[in-house]
């Protein structure tokens, strides 16, 4: 796997789940037509609406399950070959699996953040006992340095990239690899090399008739069953109930 068109190869199919978003599943086609996360008019992109639509409804195809909860739980009992998903979910089940890469498509993926909000100081004095004109915490920057040290990042406080390593990337100690199969993995300490993350986008809000249109794509192929859900979910019932006893 190396890029987004491997997605379509004909012996994927019925080997892959995704997440069930809108905004992944038709952005993955968009990348793979070369065109932006963030597209707000199909008729912009190569093709059009039509051509986006028909790449969709063949990727559905090729996809086993579409579900944002279980699709790692299906490469986990080998149903699947492939999953799409968020950093936050793959990357930590990487560590715990030693069978699976993660890798980011080299035309890129998406991006997202935490965002942390410093609420405007209140300006309205009131009367009631203990109240007081408040404004943020005089230590709310020391906190942030201390949540962004990296010694809290080695242990997996935050699954996913952190910022440091976009400025620094850590090398991988050799203790949390040995033992186990070389697989091919673009990524170093959670984050892909420097082409391929300046191709990746972060996922921009749209407008109503944008969003509307993706999913109006979305319904208008049809979906796998959830029939590998309700598989997973009996057998996760299997497993939990035999470890209990």
């Amino acid at each position: 796997m190396q890029d987004w068109a491997d997605l379509w190869r004909p012996e994927l199919a019925g080997k892959i789940s995704m997440v069930d978003s809108p905004r992944e599943i038709v952005g993955a086609v968009l990348k793979y037509m070369g065109a932006s996360y963030n597209t707000m008019d199909m008729s912009e992109v190569s093709g059009g609406r039509e051509a986006v639509q028909q790449n969709l409804a063949s990727l559905v195809k090729q996809v086993r399950l579409f579900d944002s909860r279980h699709y790692l739980k299906a490469i986990g009992v080998g149903d699947v070959w492939v999953a799409v998903g968020w950093s936050n979910d793959v990357i930590p089940a990487a560590k715990r699996m030693s069978n699976i890469a993660v890798v980011v498509p080299k035309s890129g993926a998406s991006l997202w953040a935490d965002c942390w909000a410093i609420p405007a100081a209140s300006r309205i004095a009131t009367d009631q006992i203990g109240g007081r004109v408040r404004g943020p915490s005089p230590v709310v920057h020391q906190w942030i340095d201390f949540c962004l040290q990296a010694e809290r990042f080695k242990g997996d406080v935050v699954p996913g990239a952190s910022p440091n390593a976009l400025e620094s990337p850590v090398n991988i100690s050799e203790e949390l690899t040995k033992g186990r199969p070389k697989l091919e993995t673009n990524l170093i300490a959670g984050v892909p090399p420097s082409d391929i993350l300046a191709r990746c986008e972060l996922i921009e809000p749209l407008p109503e008739k944008a969003l509307s249109e993706y999913q109006w794509l979305i319904n208008s192929v049809q979906k796998p069953e959830n029939s590998l859900v309700e598989s997973l979910r009996e057998s996760y019932l299997v497993i939990s109930s035999k470890l209990s006893s």
